[in-house]
């Protein structure tokens, strides 16, 4: 058997575009990918603080260092400049792993600056 078990989470990802005009995509800048282990076209699953969306997507890379957190095509609709979103990935663990599992957390504040990063062997 295995476990769905949280693998990354971004938290407090402040939306900085939306952009209704383009296929669909969570854009997120490529640092904050390679923090967190997201990959590109990965499924994300979406929550907005601001006004309890949920939603599912997949993740795009934005430019590295941009700080950028773009709502793309239908995903557009769920949000707003400046909402605050939790972002997060989800992976199947066998019950040896789910023993010793720890996910990936990044943590934003203002503007998306980093505040807390930690992966499974920080914590």
């Amino acid at each position: 058997m295995l476990y769905k078990l949280l693998s990354a989470k971004i938290h407090r990802a402040q939306v900085t575009n939306v952009n209704l005009n383009y296929e669909g995509s969570l854009g997120i800048d490529s640092e904050f990918m390679d923090m967190t282990g997201i990959h590109t076209h990965e499924k994300v699953l979406v929550g907005n603080i601001a006004n309890g969306e949920r939603f599912e997507t997949y993740a795009f890379r934005e430019p590295p260092g941009s700080k950028s957190i773009t709502l793309n095509g239908a995903t557009a609709h769920l949000g707003k400049v400046g909402d605050l979103l939790v972002i997060l990935i989800f992976a199947d663990f066998s019950p040896e792993e789910v023993k010793a599992w720890k996910p990936a957390l990044l943590v934003l504040g203002d503007a998306n600056h980093t505040i807390i990063k930690l992966d499974k062997h920080e914590l």
